[in-house]
């Protein structure tokens, strides 16, 4: 929601005012200082929305301020291009309203064009979310980074790295959502109060690390473009791309990268297939590359991506992991009931790449039971399980 500055207003009397933590204010408004504000100038407020109101004969502002619970002050910095002093039957001014419910609902068949829709509202209705463009997949899609969070520890979290297990983007965007929702409205999730670990972690997620692939096992070949002739060819001419893992060039994008690939090579498909084939070489797929370049620029705490299925955590890699690693892989464990695993003969994925190279814990977190794709009737299961392990990957 926007309101102008008027002369004396503060960032401090907005966050008095709307009942918005101050931080989350100024991390809505980066572009301002909070000194600085100057009348006529725009700013965010997190969490509200506006709502027309059509004023009834003898209604006075004051009269309109009490019947919805509101300050006065509040209509009249709302309304403050309109002449509230006189108000006239029928006529329209503007109120407040604090939004207290999930704005996404629509989790199930989750393409990269739903994931960009709901960023977008997202974002406008909570302006301390940034998102940017870190990289493009093979097909020109943006791949989008999100971070919440004003804190120096910095922690990452992904998903659909594989393209038939979409539903880890479904459930990373319900919990920036939740958390989100938490902020403005002061609410615990999970019995956690969240405004410390949004002032103590900064956290990234990229929720769609294979978009192309993603839209390939949801909508079909009409999704691959020029790719769509070698698609089919992979696919045995089928238009059922249920068991499709990879992108759209038929590389399994968690086989891409230079921790023991050579063993999975030896072992894997050695031509482009719906899934499990490690590529030429090391890191030649965009999306690969992005992620790798991603982790080399931030100095991540952690790093943990999403995959189906199987309720396990995998947290070791060769030796490379530190002593730390374990204890956090217990805990995630603690909160959701998922079984950690210390090492697991499946080797040149993000998790191991980080791991070895960064020597700094990294976890492959297996959501749900079942065969991919996992029906959308877990999601509720999915999700209840998972949310104690994304709120760890903050309080840790």
């Amino acid at each position: 929601m926007e309101v102008l500055v008027r002369l004396n207003d503060t960032l401090r009397y907005y966050s008095q005012l709307f009942d918005i933590p101050l931080l989350l204010i100024e991390k809505s408004n980066p572009q301002i200082a909070s000194n600085q504000l100057k009348s006529g100038d725009s700013i965010q407020i997190p969490g509200y929305v506006l709502n027309k109101y059509t004023v009834n004969r003898n209604d006075t502002l004051r009269e309109i301020a009490v019947q919805h619970n509101l300050s006065l002050d509040c209509l009249q910095l709302i309304n403050q291009l309109t002449n509230t002093n006189d108000l006239k039957k029928d006529q329209t001014i503007y109120l407040p309203k604090r939004v207290n419910d999930f704005i996404i609902s629509d989790i199930d068949h989750y393409t990269y064009d739903k994931m960009q829709n709901d960023l977008k509202q997202l974002q406008q209705l909570y302006p301390f979310i940034f998102t940017q463009t870190i990289g493009y997949s093979v097909m020109g899609k943006k791949l989008v980074e999100v971070q919440i969070g004003s804190g120096d520890k910095k922690t990452h979290l992904n998903g659909s790295f594989h393209a038939n297990e979409w539903i880890t983007t479904s459930v990373i965007m319900k919990f920036v959502n939740e958390y989100a929702l938490s902020l403005t409205n002061n609410k615990q999730v999970k019995g956690i109060s969240t405004l410390p670990l949004f002032q103590d972690t900064t956290l990234s997620l990229v929720p769609m690390v294979n978009p192309d692939g993603v839209n390939l096992v949801l909508k079909g070949s009409s999704e691959s473009g020029k790719y769509k002739k070698e698609v089919l060819a992979m696919n045995k001419q089928s238009e059922n791309f249920s068991n499709w893992k990879a992108n759209i060039r038929g590389v399994d994008l968690n086989k891409q990268y230079p921790a023991n690939w050579g063993m999975e090579a030896k072992r894997k498909p050695a031509s482009p297939a719906p899934r499990d084939f490690p590529g030429i070489k090391p890191l030649t797929e965009p999306e690969a590359i992005t992620m790798a370049n991603l982790a080399k620029e931030r100095n991540f705490a952690r790093i943990n991506a999403f995959h189906t299925q199987g309720e396990e955590i995998y947290w070791g890699f060769k030796g490379f992991e530190p002593s730390i690693s374990k204890r956090i892989a217990g805990e995630y464990a603690r909160v959701s009931g998922y079984k950690p695993i210390g090492e697991l003969d499946n080797y040149a994925g993000y998790k191991d790449w980080f791991v070895k190279k960064f020597q700094k814990p990294g976890f492959t977190i297996e959501l749900g039971k079942g065969v991919n794709p996992l029906p959308i009737k877990q999601f509720s299961a999915i999700y209840e399980r998972n949310v104690g392990i994304m709120l760890a990957n903050l309080y840790l």
